[in-house]
């Protein structure tokens, strides 16, 4: 099948164009219709050589998960409106701004249309598409619900997208704030310190400890400034290293969590994280063992995701996702408590949304208190580091100004 470019007039009146792969131009003419599109039958045309897209290494478009989250919410809209899976993925291909995750979709399209289910065609863009989506797919075709499968995942993804972002902008504050002293400490040390050292060095007096320091600090960095830097990309890139091996990711995850102000940001947020995922999954229709694997693959901690497995392990054992979940430490005794209870009821699910619901305005709290104590600590440190800095070279001035006026 050849792939045509088309332009035409949808139903309210409004412009369209896109691509489609038809046997020929009449048939790209009577889908457009059936679509409730009129098409311009002098703008269709077969798409050259010309019209290829030009493929940089490195440089095409990734798919995002906003992109994701609006292609699921934009189907289940489609299909509750009782439109079939096929149209809607070819609607849904032409609309799409992003030129590979349009080409994406016009694959899982091809395979639907040949018989493949909608969650195996979509298992093969796992990049895109990870366990937990389509495994919700997969039990709301089972189910027959897929409408309200795809609004349901696409509200979890929003919720875990927002929660992403709160995090990272918990994070990037301080790093910011630290980087620009960094910075400013080393130009200090490299540019300033060495002119006043030049002209403290007509002085024929001795300098105070602190200015003496500073100066012998200044002449350290500019010495051993390529070894510095050297020895600080060798730490990264030694720590990511190791923070790819099972042990090294164990061992640093279990860290941070540990921290005294990011640990609780990250502790809340994770439970936030498992409880939300979980309460989708189950009530999406995954039975419990699957969705306890897929919650322990996407935690993000392997610390969380080893206590998630061992809880599975437990169940499958016949005993109950509490006591494992009390017992690693990771998770508050009220979070198990209220799972205890959701066990014991029968409403696991709806228990465990209201636990996400509450840790997602606890990771907001925790946000807002992480900013508000960071910012005298922040002050603190410029203070001390670059105040103390500009005081070491002025204190030799000041000494010289008390002596002139003695004299």
């Amino acid at each position: 099948m050849a792939t045509f470019i088309w332009q035409g007039v949808g139903p309210n009146g409004e412009s369209m164009q896109g691509e489609m792969e038809a046997a020929s131009r009449d048939a790209v003419v009577s889908r457009l219709r059936a679509q409730r599109i009129r098409p311009k039958t002098n703008k269709i045309r077969a798409k050259g050589k010309f019209d290829q897209d030009i493929k940089i290494p490195g440089f095409g478009q990734k798919v995002a998960p906003k992109d994701i989250v609006i292609f699921t919410r934009q189907l289940a809209t489609m299909i509750d409106a009782g439109l079939p899976i096929v149209q809607s993925l070819d609607i849904l291909a032409q609309q799409s701004e992003n030129k590979t995750f349009s080409k994406i979709i016009k694959q899982i399209k091809q395979d639907v249309e040949s018989g493949t289910t909608f969650a195996d065609a979509l298992r093969k863009h796992s990049k895109q598409f990870d366990d937990l989506y389509t495994n919700m797919v997969h039990a709301g075709e089972i189910g027959g619900i897929l409408d309200t499968i795809l609004a349901r995942l696409s509200g979890y993804m929003e919720k875990a997208i927002r929660l992403k972002a709160k995090i990272k902008g918990a994070m990037i504050y301080p790093i910011s704030i630290v980087s620009v002293a960094v910075i400013v400490t080393a130009i200090l040390l490299i540019f300033v310190i060495p002119t006043f050292s030049d002209m403290f060095s007509s002085f024929g007096q001795a300098l105070p400890l602190p200015t003496q320091i500073a100066i012998n600090l200044s002449y350290v960095t500019i010495a051993y400034f390529k070894y510095i830097v050297a020895f600080w990309i060798a730490l990264v890139m030694a720590i990511r290293m190791w923070y790819k091996t099972e042990k090294g990711r164990f061992a640093i995850d279990g860290f941070l969590l540990k921290l005294p102000i990011f640990g609780q940001l990250l502790r809340k947020a994770a439970v936030a994280r498992f409880t939300r995922t979980l309460a989708t999954l189950l009530s999406s229709g995954v039975p419990i063992l699957d969705s306890l694997l897929i919650t322990g693959k996407t935690a993000g901690n392997k610390v969380v995701e080893k206590t998630i497995l061992n809880a599975r392990q437990s169940i499958s054992e016949g005993k109950t996702l509490t006591e494992p979940l009390l017992a690693s430490g990771v998770f508050p005794p009220m979070v198990c408590q209220m799972i205890n209870v959701g066990e014991t009821t029968g409403a696991l699910d709806s228990m465990l949304n209201k636990i996400a619901d509450f840790y997602d305005d606890e990771v907001d709290n925790a946000v807002n208190n992480l900013t508000a104590m960071m910012e005298p600590m922040v002050i603190a440190f410029l203070g001390v580091v670059i105040g103390g800095l500009v005081i070491a070279m002025y204190m030799p001035i000041f000494k010289m100004g008390s002596l002139i006026n003695a004299g």
